[in-house]
């Protein structure tokens, strides 16, 4: 095996790599260059490329083997358009040759114990609840790696959770499930090239044996200058990572519809005990 071109290092890292990395390959590659794409080409994808996105994302850890989610590829225009709204005018939701959304799903249990004449008690429980969404991130995420190992790109949407009471109506969601994300899938246009986006130090998140905040400041400060250079070449607005943190989480507002999900998960089927 090679070892991990210098270049991947630095476009995620900078020169914050304080020790020598391991041998690569093609998929750690890959995984290092992974990006954000919001600009497709109309490109369709091909005929059994879902199915293998799928194949892979089913081949994900899932808690004690329940599979507890299910994906929805939405094809209809209208309904993506909705959804765009949805997630404050992100048009990608249009544009991406696939759209699909990820829902915990725990109906599919309900149904199976029904059809046997049991209830399910735990169903509501938050720990179902984190489980069952776990299991769809992970799902998804293999769906990511898959799909960029077949030469397409992604983006995750999140702000799907705008407004979860809508986006379930319109997928006729049942109790007991709630949409997590969505993921643009499709060919990225070559055009509107999307850098990689540095990470933090990873002495700032990995630690050994104990959670430490040794050094924190230093590491937060030199990663700031590496995302600031970044959003400069990428003509973005200009921010430190702490003053990202405080756009993003020092006032509810930010969060938008979502500070209701809470609400809107009970009343699809979830207590939250």
């Amino acid at each position: 095996m090679a070892a991990i071109p210098n270049e991947s290092l630095r476009r995620r890292y900078g020169d914050a790599i304080e020790k020598p990395l391991a041998p690569s390959n093609a998929i750690v590659e890959a995984l290092l260059a992974h990006r954000s794409v919001r600009h497709y080409l109309q490109t369709p994808v091909p005929p059994g490329i879902l199915e293998t996105i799928i194949a892979a994302a089913q081949s994900a850890a899932t808690s004690s083997n329940l599979q507890s989610w299910t994906v929805i590829n939405v094809e209809s225009p209208q309904r993506r358009q909705r959804f765009a709204e949805i997630a404050g005018g992100q048009q990608h939701i249009v544009e991406a040759p696939l759209f699909l959304v990820w829902v915990a799903d725990l109906s599919r249990a309900k149904r199976q114990a029904q059809r046997h004449g049991a209830e399910l008690a735990a169903t509501h429980y938050l720990e179902s609840l984190l489980f069952s969404s776990i299991d769809v991130a992970l799902a998804a995420q293999n769906a990511v790696v898959a799909s960029e190992a077949l030469g397409l790109s992604s983006v995750y949407i999140g702000a799907l959770r705008n407004d979860i009471a809508a986006v379930a109506e319109e997928l006729q969601l049942p109790q007991n499930s709630f949409p997590v994300f969505g993921l643009c899938v499709g060919y990225a246009d070559p055009a509107k090239e999307t850098e990689i986006k540095p990470r933090l130090p990873q002495a700032a998140v990995l630690h050994h044996e104990v959670y430490s905040t040794a050094n924190e400041e230093v590491l937060v400060d030199e990663y700031s200058a590496r995302l600031q250079a970044y959003y400069r070449d990428q003509q973005l607005p200009i921010l430190s990572w702490p003053e990202l943190v405080l756009k993003r989480l020092q006032h509810v507002v930010t969060l938008g519809g979502r500070v209701k999900v809470a609400a809107l998960l009970r009343k699809q089927g979830f207590s939250l005990d």
